[in-house]
């Protein structure tokens, strides 16, 4: 086929991609409801109907409108106020909250026709969410019909169709060369597929048992908002002001799951998406690297790993960071090869001695391939702000994989394209940043940097650990296998001298430690998860090893090494489900010697909270006298509706006293009888305390 011939094949596909997802967003126009189409003008800046309320509890209402406005719901009426608050002033919110039963409602609101109406119902925070037209009704509540309350549904499959045309393109893209490598190396696609099905099917099992943790309503909600405004193509500048300190592309593809459901399941399930794909990578990257067994191995070993696994399972910016990071590293190991490469280990010796080197690309072909890994860096920073580490990376592995004759060009090519192309990236996917891009930047950068609180680090509380804390955590919450797999792993590569894989393996250990070297130290290996990434990886060549020592033995060493590392892993998060954020490795005692010794966090994240509250839930009585402020993790200790309006702010004065033993002390009255406790592994996470009903009245 000429080059002319395939340019005009491409553009042919582009232009049906185009026209598909023009259709798309022209059946959305036709069919959408707003939330005003669902009431009934009553005139005078009045609308009346009924919603449905989901739960019982405290319920926040907003509206992007100029005050006065205000919001009726079962007769209570809610006066929406700014407060003086400038946060909510720069947004253009009024905001009030009221504790409701829950069940259907009348509704009356008062604002300005066109207004943006929007809420949170119990269980989530932060920036509100657009109040969907499917929880409102024109009808009285006896009369009132809902379909799928609380969902946009027809956002949702729009969203969805658009991704999926995307993707479609994509594959039509790559077809050829995946075709070539399925013939040429199926070992490596049938890894891929096995490692992805198994990791996905650990992360979906129980996909929401830990309950809800620290910032998936923050996600979830602003995720929600973004896509409807992509879907509306509302390009306001007051549409994009939700949970502005982050950029929007986990927000997008979280957002997409938002859209199906009122609750996180379809969200964590795109993250779950996300971490298995980035398991899945690691088959090509280890086959790569060492073997097709190897790279098995090692995807089998992140599938299995608990923090890994915990990060699947929640609405937040690692598990796109996870793939992106994949991705790219995969992309930048064939960016010298020719059209379909074989699979050959970097480290095997060529003929006379020298290490095999990539057949050479033409300087043209290597800058579209730049490009590629330009848009996936690109993807990465405008996911999180910390991922512009992953830059070291490419260039590390790019110089480490460049043929001698192209290292020069690779260098210029790679600082003219990569740097380029994400900025573009960026200010394509960000429509905030098309007006004022330095001063909204600027103010992102504020609010991200303002100080964190304490938190417990060998035994401690502090806000500024040392340097090596991220060390310390990727230490403390590898599996003790796995650290044993990755010294193995470290043996092979000083003993083979396999310079390129030990080079690029190194530079994804440690690229993404760079952080610690700003203010951000916190959280765990939340902010290093590529890290965590590459103890997988190493520890997959360190199994490949060991198996390759054992099989001169035996023949069947390596298919019973493969299973005794799987049993150990499968066994650890069995031992620590559902709370894999809280797992801790042998080495340090577990999740229990960490709790006994304060080392390091537990609990942090929420979990278990849910399960406390719900305890507190089922047993206390109507009007009951509870007390919170020994909850590290405030926002999450959602009370039923009664419960709210009698909260005792002393602890004295508490009939029920909720307490995260891992977070600052609490001065549990003597009379209180512990009743209930949630436990990780033999680690309190939540403890629930009950005095005599009669104590505060």
């Amino acid at each position: 086929m000429s080059a002319r011939a395939g340019w005009r094949r491409r553009a042919i596909a582009v232009g049906l991609a185009v026209a598909a997802a023009i259709g798309l967003l022209a059946l959305r126009a036709a069919l959408h409801v707003s939330p005003w189409d669902r009431l009934r003008d009553a005139g005078d800046g009045v609308a009346t109907g009924s919603i449905h309320l989901p739960r019982g509890g405290r319920y926040v209402f907003a509206c992007q409108c100029p005050a006065p406005a205000s919001v009726v719901v079962a007769g209570k009426p809610v006066p929406l106020r700014d407060n003086g608050n400038p946060d909510l002033r720069a947004k253009g919110l009024v905001v009030g909250s009221v504790d409701l039963d829950a069940g259907v409602a009348p509704l009356e609101v008062r604002a300005p026709r066109g207004a943006r109406l929007m809420w949170h119902p119990p269980g989530r925070r932060g920036d509100p969410e657009y109040l969907p037209a499917s929880s409102l009704s024109p009808e009285p509540p006896e009369r009132a019909a809902f379909d799928a309350p609380g969902t946009s549904r027809l956002d949702g499959a729009i969203a969805l169709g658009l991704a999926l045309v995307a993707g479609a393109l994509a594959t039509w893209w790559l077809w050829p060369a995946l075709r070539r490598t399925w013939r040429e190396h199926r070992a490596v696609a049938l890894g891929f597929g096995g490692v992805l099905v198994l990791a996905l099917a650990a992360r979906l099992i129980d996909l929401g048992g830990a309950g809800q943790t620290f910032d998936e309503d923050t996600n979830w909600s602003a995720g929600k908002n973004y896509v409807e405004n992509l879907v509306a193509l509302d390009f306001e500048p007051r549409a994009w002001v939700w949970n502005y300190e982050h950029p929007p592309v986990m927000k997008y593809l979280v957002g997409v799951g938002a859209l199906w459901a009122d609750g996180y399941g379809p969200a964590r399930a795109v993250a779950a998406l996300c971490v298995a794909l980035g398991c899945a990578l690691l088959v090509p990257i280890g086959a790569r690297l060492w073997s097709v067994r190897a790279g098995v191995l090692a995807g089998g070993v992140a599938a299995l790993t608990p923090h890994l696994i915990a990060h699947g399972k929640v609405v937040g910016h690692e598990a796109p960071t996870i793939l992106w990071w994949t991705l790219a590293l995969w992309l930048c190991l064939r960016a010298f090869d020719p059209t379909v490469p074989p699979i050959a280990r970097l480290a095997a010796p060529a003929p006379g001695g020298a290490g095999a080197a990539p057949e050479p690309v033409t300087p043209r072909r290597l800058a579209w391939r730049l490009v590629g890994i330009g848009v996936v860096l690109g993807l990465a920073v405008w996911s999180r702000f910390v991922n512009v580490l992953l830059a070291p990376l490419l260039g590390a592995t790019l110089l480490v994989m460049s043929p001698r004759a192209l290292r020069g060009k690779t260098v210029a090519l790679g600082l003219a394209i990569l740097p380029v192309v994400a900025l573009l990236v960026g200010l394509l996917l960000w429509p905030r940043l098309w007006s004022e891009p330095v001063a909204h930047l600027e103010q992102a950068w504020a609010k991200l940097s303002k100080p964190h609180a304490a938190e417990p680090f060998l035994g401690a509380w502090t806000s500024t650990p040392p340097r090596w804390y991220f060390l310390a955590y990727l230490y403390a919450t590898a599996p003790l296998g796995v650290l044993l797999a990755v010294a193995a792993a470290g043996w092979r590569l000083v003993r083979r001298r396999e310079g390129r894989a030990a080079a690029i393996a190194a530079a994804l250990l440690l690229a993404p430690l760079v952080v610690a070297l700003s203010p951000v130290r916190q959280d765990g290996v939340r902010y290093v998860m590529p890290s965590v990434v590459a103890l997988a990886l190493l520890a997959g060549a360190g199994l490949d090893e060991v198996a390759r020592a054992l099989g001169a033995r035996w023949r069947h060493a390596g298919a019973a090494l493969a299973a005794a590392a799987g049993f150990y892993l499968a066994i650890t998060c069995a031992r620590i489900h559902p709370y894999y954020l809280d797992y801790y490795g042998e080495q340090v005692g577990g999740p229990a010697g960490v709790a006994r010794g304060k080392r390091f966090e537990l609990g942090w994240w929420g979990e278990g909270v849910d399960a406390a509250v719900a305890y507190v839930g089922r047993h206390a009585a109507p009007g009951a006298r509870v007390h919170r402020e020994c909850v590290e993790a405030l926002h999450l200790a959602w009370w039923r509706a009664d419960l709210w309006a009698t909260l005792a702010p002393k602890i004295g004065e508490a009939e029920w006293i909720v307490v995260q033993p891992a977070g600052r002390p609490c001065p549990v009255p003597r009379d209180a009888a512990l009743v209930h406790t949630v436990t990780a592994q033999g680690a309190p996470l939540v403890r629930v305390y009950r005095r005599d009903p009669s104590v505060g009245r």
